[in-house]
């Protein structure tokens, strides 16, 4: 049996890019997840049981934890979620209010501290600020501008009499002598040093000097002369020197060259038969150690740990559809037990006897209870009405009946239209009005019978 998979088949590769080459037998590279059977038949024998040992062990586990997770929800639904509603229903007033307490007194602190603050701040400017400034603006300020006039009035101005007048002239007068003086000295000046220096210079030093300058310019023409033959028999000497020790050192860089490359040679052959013993010695066994022991034995441990990682997903993958069957088993177990009678004993005997008792029994009490809330409501405002009546009574024993207003007289519907009589009629008889209704009198009230106007006036 062929313990290694046929290499796949080679897929064409573009133009202009290089194969890899074929690696070694013992490190080809696995075959594709869509291989119906990656691996080998390593895979393939431990496959099945170690799925069937991980699925044995995971379900378990799985089980627990989805009812672990059932209950978690049932508990947050049933009684974590309304506690904590009712913790925030109950203390978030709580908070509030706190919260408007502590802003109320952090307001008043404020308003207190801001308060004093500003007492502070007008006591310290009555005490140290406005005296001060009084002090600068009614006393210093008007001193130091009498000062200042008295100093303008008995110094600058005679200072600048005095200039104008005395030192202004006498500065004049002496520029004018100074500028003759110096006049004088400039033209003695000249006539003492100037004009025999310039005659001692062209008649003298001109010609001494133009002398000396030709005599130093031939000294140096020989000097020149001199240094250059000798220059010349320095360079011809340095040459030959030169060219005896340029053939001494081709001669020993020759020899030094050729003791070089058979050093070189030496070192290199020995180099080259460290290296191979060194090779042979640590690097083949190493090789082989890992082509023929340690990449196989990883190969293996790659695809058994591989294996058991699928192992792991397929097997809690078919715990949850394993653990989800047997909750809707026992989902629909307990409704079969305990949910359908109640909802049959609901539905068939209590809702029955509620409604009984809700016909029989409460709207009969609630129409009761209705009817003394109606009869007790009477009795409160009857009871209200003869106190009412009580403290009137009293109040009228005491202090006297109160004064009365005459009521208006109201006019009665009338058939037909009575015509309007521009003359008010003598011995109209004004009715009394009806004490009963306590409604003020109406005095001078216009009626069509009493006009104002001038037209209508008697």
């Amino acid at each position: 049996m062929d313990l290694e998979k046929s290499p796949p088949p080679a897929s064409p590769e573009p133009p202009g890019v290089r194969a890899s080459p074929e690696p070694y037998a013992g490190s080809r590279a696995p075959a594709p997840r869509g291989d119906p059977a990656p691996g080998g038949c390593l895979a393939v024998a431990i496959r099945i049981p170690v799925r069937i040992v991980v699925f044995v062990l995971v379900v378990p586990v799985r089980m627990a934890w989805d009812a672990l997770v059932v209950g978690g929800r049932f508990l947050n639904d049933i009684l974590f979620r309304p506690l904590g509603r009712a913790f925030m229903w109950v203390f978030a007033p709580v908070g509030r209010a706190a919260a408007w307490l502590l802003e109320g007194i952090a307001t008043v602190v404020a308003w207190l501290l801001t308060g004093l603050g500003y007492g502070l701040t007008w006591l310290c400017k009555l005490v140290f600020v406005w005296p001060w400034v009084g002090l600068w603006r009614y006393v210093v300020v008007p001193v130091r501008r009498g000062l200042a006039w008295l100093g303008h009035v008995l110094l600058v101005v005679p200072a600048r009499w005095l200039y104008a007048w005395v030192l202004t002239p006498v500065g004049h007068g002496v520029v004018w002598a100074l500028r003759g003086l110096g006049a004088g000295c400039a033209w003695l000046w000249r006539m003492s040093v100037v004009a025999p220096t310039g005659w001692l210079y062209r008649a003298l030093l001109a010609p001494t000097g133009r002398g000396i300058a030709w005599a130093a310019r031939g000294l140096w023409a020989g000097v020149v002369w001199a240094s250059s033959g000798l220059w010349a028999g320095m360079t011809w000497i340095g040459g030959g020197l030169w060219a005896g020790m340029t053939w001494l050192g081709r001669g020993l860089w020759t020899g030094v060259s050729w003791v070089g490359l058979g050093v070189w040679a030496g070192v290199s052959w020995l180099a080259m038969v460290i290296g191979t013993l060194l090779r042979w010695i640590f690097v083949v066994p190493l090789v082989a150690l890992w082509r023929w022991v340690l990449a196989p034995v990883g190969r293996g441990v790659a695809v058994v740990a591989r294996e058991i990682g699928e192992a792991l997903g397929h097997a809690w993958r078919v715990a949850g559809y394993v653990s989800l069957a047997v909750g809707r088993f026992l989902g629909r177990l307990f409704r079969w037990i305990f949910v359908e009678p109640v909802r049959w004993a609901y539905r068939s005997v209590f809702t029955p006897m509620g409604h009984f008792v809700r016909d029989a029994v409460w709207r009969p009490a609630a129409e009761a209870a209705r009817s003394v809330g109606r009869t007790t409501r009477q009795a409160l405002a009857s009871a209200r009405e003869t106190a009412r009546q009580t403290r009137a009574d009293i109040r009228r024993m005491l202090f006297g009946a109160p004064r009365e207003p005459e009521p208006v007289p109201l006019a009665g519907p009338r058939a037909e239209p009575v015509p309007v009589r521009l003359v008010k009629p003598a011995g109209t008889v004004r009715p009394e009005p009806d004490r009963s209704r306590r409604e003020p009198p109406a005095a001078g009230t216009r009626t069509l019978g009493s006009s104002t106007t001038a037209l209508t006036k008697d």
